[in-house]
C-alpha cells in the first residue's frame, strides 16, 4: 500500500542532496518526477530516474519564481499526465547573527524558503481543488521541509529559523484547508549531511552507515506520499539515522489571571513576574528536548 506507482510527484531542489535522494525514491517506488532544481544538474537526475525505469522532467529554475512553479505544474500536469505529490524541499542559507543580518540575506532565505513552499503548495492545492469540484475525488500529499532550527530558535541562522517555522505552520495551514478533500501536508524536519548543511554536520564516517545520510530521510518522504498514509496530515516529524519522532503541538505551562477587569502592574509583579523568580532562566519556548531524540 505504500508504493506511489503511477503518480507523479514533483520534487523541488532536487539536483543534488536530500531532494536528489527523495527523488529517486520515489521513482523506485513507481513514481514519475518531475525535478526541479536551480541549476542544471536536474538532468542528471532525470537520467537517473529514467534508469531506474519511470518516467522524468527537469525544470530548471528558482522556486521562489512564479513562472518556474507554474512550469513545474505544466511538467506534472501536461507532460507526465497528473499531480499527485508535492515535496517542496529546495532551499538556501545566509547564516548571520541578527544584528549583522543584512537586508538581502533575510529576504534571500525568506524568498527560497517559505514564498517557495508556498507558490508550489497554492499551484497544486488549486489543481487538486478543481480536481475535486469536477470528479468529486481528488489524490494529493504534500510533504515539507522544516527544520529543527525554527524549533530550537537557532542564534546565527534567525531568517532560516523564521522561514521554517512559517513552513510547519502553512503545512498545518494546507492540512486543515484540504482536508475534506482527501488531500494531505505533512512536515518534516530533517537530520541530513549534505552540501547546504556541512558546517553544521561536517564530515561522514569513514565506515559503516553514515547516521546522517539523506538515505534515512528519503523513505519517510516516499511513506507520507503514498497511500498507506492516508490518515496521517498537519504533522511535523524529526527524522534522521533510524529514528522518526512525532512532534506534539506547544502546551500550556501555566496560567495566569487578572483578579479584576484589567491587569495592574502590581498583579503581573507577584503573579507572572514571581512565577519566573524562581524558573530555570535557560527554559524559554525553545525545544531543546529535541537535542535529546537519539
Amino acid at each position: 500500500m505504500s508504493s506511489v506507482d503511477g503518480k507523479v510527484a514533483i520534487v523541488t531542489g532536487a539536483g543534488a542532496g536530500l531532494g536528489r535522494a527523495e527523488a529517486l525514491a520515489l521513482a523506485r517506488a513507481g513514481a514519475n518526477v518531475v525535478v526541479n532544481d536551480v541549476t542544471d544538474a536536474a538532468h542528471a537526475v532525470v537520467a537517473e530516474i529514467e534508469e531506474i525505469g519511470t518516467k522524468a522532467v527537469a525544470v530548471v529554475g528558482d522556486v521562489s519564481d512564479s513562472e518556474v512553479s507554474g512550469r513545474m505544474m505544466a511538467a506534472a500536469t501536461e507532460q507526465l499526465g497528473g499531480l499527485h505529490v508535492v515535496v517542496n524541499n529546495a532551499g538556501l542559507l545566509r547564516d548571520r547573527m541578527l544584528f549583522k543580518m543584512s537586508d538581502q540575506e533575510w529576504d534571500d532565505v525568506l524568498r527560497v524558503h517559505l514564498r517557495g513552499h508556498f507558490l508550489l503548495s497554492r499551484n497544486a492545492t488549486a489543481h487538486w481543488r478543481q480536481e475535486y469540484k469536477d470528479s468529486g475525488a481528488t489524490y494529493g500529499s504534500i510533504i515539507n521541509t522544516a527544520s529543527e532550527a525554527f524549533l530550537l530558535g537557532s542564534a546565527g541562522q534567525p531568517n532560516y529559523a523564521a522561514a521554517k517555522g512559517g513552513i510547519a505552520s502553512l503545512t498545518v495551514s494546507t492540512a486543515r484547508a484540504m482536508s475534506r478533500m482527501g488531500v494531505r501536508a505533512n512536515a518534516i524536519c530533517p537530520r541530513a549531511r549534505t552540501a547546504m548543511t556541512a558546517e553544521t554536520f561536517g564530515d561522514a564516517p569513514s565506515d559503516g552507515v553514515d547516521p546522517m545520510s539523506v538515505e534515512h530521510v528519503a523513505p519517510l518522504v516516499t511513506y507520507l506520499a503514498g497511500p498507506s498514509a492516508q490518515a496521517i496530515s498537519g504533522q511535523v516529524f524529526v527524522v534522521h539515522s533510524g529514528t522518526v519522532a512525532l512532534l506534539a503541538p506547544p502546551t500550556i505551562e501555566r496560567k495566569f489571571a487578572a483578579s479584576g477587569e484589567l491587569w495592574t502592574q502590581d498583579e503581573l509583579e507577584s503573579g507572572l513576574g514571581a512565577y519566573f523568580a524562581d524558573r530555570d532562566p535557560e527554559k524559554s519556548f525553545a525545544a531543546n528536548g529535541v537535542l535529546d531524540i537519539p
